[in-house]
């Protein structure tokens, strides 16, 4: 996989450096080297996808950190752009039901909702909650099927300053954007049962946010889930890692693995290379897909960046962590492929994250693939993702004490309100993180899900494509625009690919598509 020779440089083509293999390093990796550049990747772990990488435990295999595969378009214009077909290199099967929730009710057991793409099924499961909330959900689908068509030049194009905002694409997507309301707001201009506006807002935790502080410009991402479903690429999530990387060096790219990169070299204030395990490489761009405010902090001079000092860095503000456990479990779980738990005080649950706090009850993601997919467990047996909505750490928690105990009422839970009986009796193989495990692994905070994605922290305020301050460093990832996902990590990736291209002359990377074009093309 690693291949073609790290030490070629072919005259004329223009060398570029790619920090880290996650999704974003490896899509634009992918649309440099076909458009010509002669591009190396340096990874710090022994294997490619960086949060998106798999996790194997003893006989079991685990996708580490995304679960969730939407929007697989988005995925199949890279891969057409680079002359191959998404569906040569991976197994997608769209998942019905996409997930089952489990609404956590003060005195009474958890509202169950098994969601479907079927519109009209959905529909009537939401009016026999609500009289009145099924014809709602039709009408909040129509109104976000416009905002999205509307919204998606902005999320396909560069935001660098004010100046980006003033065209005629801003002016016909700015009045459905009411900034003044967060998703939950939004959601009560259509729903009328409290549980019905969770079940269509929790899906802010995909950016490690608070549907009560998240702007409700992102009630597209339930309308994305229920418009074009919910998918499982088999081998998990990883596998498109992996797929990405294959094609990546057949297009003459270099992989280094367990490469870590200590710094990025500069002459003056334009960057000549980096310094790695392996040991100094000359190039002439540099793109980073790690953490962004991590790499800032600590791979550029801080003499250099006087947007992004650390001090700016420090005073922003972060998504939540997570705490998961990676369970193998000896036979058969009966669960869907993904199952949320609400806690039964939502509000209070979101509250104590903001503020650093644990919760008794607190919310509970488990992810059951081996249901379907029995490539990531022996045969008969369970691979069991479990995730935990958690501060990061940039507060008080002592993990050592907390994690352990965390588990524990983290297991208990599994069985009490998940229904999976004889949990700790069947593990067969474990692993456990921490917010202080992820902060280990160069993500500053170990804020999961990066930035967080208030107004104050979008489009042109977030760290830019191509860095301020100095010359021949950019970004990609959820740290640049548009921020987290992978559906928009991939969109970043194509951003940041054409932007290096329009630099050097080389041709467009990746040309979209209207949704509905790329939709029949997967």
């Amino acid at each position: 996989m690693i291949a073609s020779d790290p030490a070629r440089s072919t005259p004329g083509r223009p060398r570029i450096a790619m920090v880290g293999a996650g999704p974003g390093g490896l899509s634009a990796a992918m649309l440099l080297a076909h458009a010509g550049a002669d591009v190396t990747i340096h990874e710090a772990r022994p294997r490619v996808g960086g949060r998106t990488r798999r996790t194997q435990v003893g006989d079991f295999s685990f996708d580490t950190g995304p679960t969730f595969f939407m929007m697989p378009w988005v995925l199949e214009e890279i891969f057409s752009a680079c002359g191959r077909r998404l569906a040569d290199h991976a197994d997608l099967h769209r998942l019905d039901p996409m997930y089952r929730l489990l609404i956590g009710r003060p005195g009474q057991d958890p509202l169950r909702i098994d969601a479907t793409q079927d519109v009209d099924r959905m529909a009537e499961t939401l009016e026999a909650i609500e009289p009145g909330d099924g014809e709602a959900f039709r009408r909040f689908m129509a109104d976000n099927r416009r905002k999205l068509e509307l919204m998606t030049p902005l999320l396909r194009r560069p935001i660098r300053s004010p100046l980006d905002l003033v065209n005629l694409d801003t002016l016909k997507v700015g009045p459905l954007l009411k900034p003044w309301q967060s998703v939950h707001g939004n959601l009560s201009g259509y729903f009328r049962n409290e549980h019905v506006r969770l079940a269509l807002s929790f899906q802010s935790k995909y950016l490690g946010m608070s549907p009560f502080d998240c702007p409700g410009l992102f009630s597209i991402l339930p309308f994305i889930e229920y418009e074009y479903g919910v998918w499982h690429p088999k081998g998990g999530c990883n596998a498109l890692m992996d797929a990405m990387a294959e094609v990546f060096v057949d297009l003459g790219g270099t992989i280094r693995l367990d490469d870590a990169v200590e710094a990025i070299e500069f002459e003056g204030s334009r960057a000549t290379g980096l310094r790695s395990k392996s040991g100094q490489h000359r190039y002439d761009e540099v793109v980073v897909n790690a953490d962004a405010t991590w790499a800032m902090k600590n791979l550029i001079p801080s003499g250099l960046r006087r947007k992004w000092s650390d001090r700016k860095i420090d005073s922003k503000k972060y998504s939540c962590s997570t705490f998961m456990l990676y369970l193998g479990l000896e036979g058969e779980v009966d669960l869907p492929h993904h199952a949320i738990y609400t806690s039964r005080t939502y509000r209070e649950n979101l509250e104590d994250i903001g503020a650093g706090r644990l919760t008794e009850d607190a919310s509970t993601y488990v992810h059951n693939p081996s249901r379907i997919d029995p490539s990531l467990a022996p045969d008969g047996d369970s691979s069991l993702y479990v995730l935990v909505p958690t501060p990061h750490d940039g507060g008080a928690i002592d993990w050592d004490t907390a994690g352990p105990a965390l588990r524990e009422s983290t297991l208990d839970k599994l069985g009490d309100v998940f229904g999976i009986p004889d949990v700790r009796d069947r593990i067969r193989a474990e692993k456990m993180v921490t917010p202080a495990d992820w902060r280990d692994e160069r993500i500053n905070l170990g804020a999961t899900f990066n930035l967080a994605h208030g107004l104050d922290q979008m489009l042109h305020r977030r760290p830019q494509h191509e860095l301020e301050d100095v010359e021949g460093v950019w970004l990609v990832g959820g740290g640049t625009h548009p921020g987290s996902g992978l559906p928009v990590i991939f969109l970043s990736s194509q951003i940041t690919s054409g932007l290096l291209c329009e630099r050097h002359g080389l041709p467009e990377p990746c040309a979209w598509r209207p949704v509905a074009d790329a939709i029949g093309a997967v």
